[in-house]
């Protein structure tokens, strides 16, 4: 008797009550015109009629796996990754989705000087959209990689990313921690980028993002502490220039979230330690724009 195929991708998806999301996450998968992949769906126990919804998706690529990852969906992440037979892994979130291309274009751009590859995500805000002009721009690759994550503000889109599933193994998958709850996949690739500089950026955006709301990454006080975390823990491993616009860099984001959260005090005080600290013109020139921002909204006494 034959063993099916090893797949090109294994696709990694990772949900809890998103029974009303992942049916069209797994369309776009069925739509895909590279047709050797698998997908793993790792369900966090969901309330809903997520089982239901995956069962009228009867196709013998798709696996559904149980796990009580209590908030951590890196625990999900990484046991789809060990259940994996592609060479390469394709990271999904339920509530995003890809073109029908996606697959065969990430897979066109791969060679053996390539080990990770990425690329824009069309911005949704709600269930009736049909034309999509925001997107999440990623950015082209900075070498060093490792630095450029730290000091420059890389975007990477997690649903936007293959990766070579050796690194995964090698970096011991995503990162469990607790104070790294939706900075993990930031984590990742930053420890990536310690092992390999061969990260490719494809020109075409090949899937939709979805920002309708319910996101763990939205701007809250407890982004500020997980953030932060994330950048502490890299900081002896750069040089003193890097080191210094490394800190600019963090004290912009978290600028930028307090600013968010309607903590101005906080949001000015990193935007001035963003704007001695940071090397970037375009991030000391949105530092100085969200700082003017921040102090005319004052209210005068």
């Amino acid at each position: 008797m034959n063993s099916a195929p090893i797949p090109i991708f294994s696709v990694i998806i990772p949900t809890y009550n998103h029974g009303h999301f992942i049916g069209r996450s797994l369309q776009s998968l069925l739509d895909q015109t590279l047709v050797s992949w698998e997908a793993i769906i790792i369900d966090n126990h969901s309330q809903d009629n997520t089982d239901e919804v995956i069962a009228k998706f009867a196709d013998p690529r798709i696996t559904l796996l149980k796990i009580h990852n209590h908030g951590v969906i890196a625990a999900s992440r990484n046991m789809g990754i060990r259940a994996a037979k592609g060479e390469w892994i394709a990271f999904l979130d339920s509530d995003d989705w890809w073109v029908p291309r996606k697959l065969e274009l990430s897979f066109a751009v791969i060679d053996s000087r390539v080990d990770f590859v990425y690329h824009d995500l069309f911005i949704a805000r709600n269930r009736e959209q049909i034309f999509f002009s925001e997107r999440i721009v990623s950015t082209k690759p900075r070498r060093p990689m490792f630095s450029a994550f730290l000091c420059s503000g890389m975007s990477v889109p997690n649903s936007s990313v293959v990766i070579r599933r050796d690194l995964l193994d090698r970096i011991g998958g995503e990162s469990e921690k607790q104070d790294l709850i939706s900075v993990e996949d930031l984590d990742t690739w930053v420890r990536v980028a310690r092992i390999t500089e061969r990260f490719v950026r494809h020109p075409e955006c090949l899937g939709y993002y979805w920002l309708g709301g319910g996101n763990l990454s939205a701007a809250s006080l407890m982004q500020i502490t997980r953030i932060s975390a994330l950048y502490e823990q890299y900081f002896g491993e750069l040089n003193s220039v890097e080191l210094r616009h490394s800190k600019g860099f963090l004290a912009y984001r978290i600028g930028r979230i307090a600013q968010l959260c309607d903590e101005r005090e906080t949001a000015s005080k990193n935007f001035f330690l963003a704007l001695r600290n940071s090397n970037n013109l375009l991030f000391r020139a949105k530092a100085l724009y969200f700082l003017a921002l921040n102090l005319l909204s004052r209210p005068f006494s």
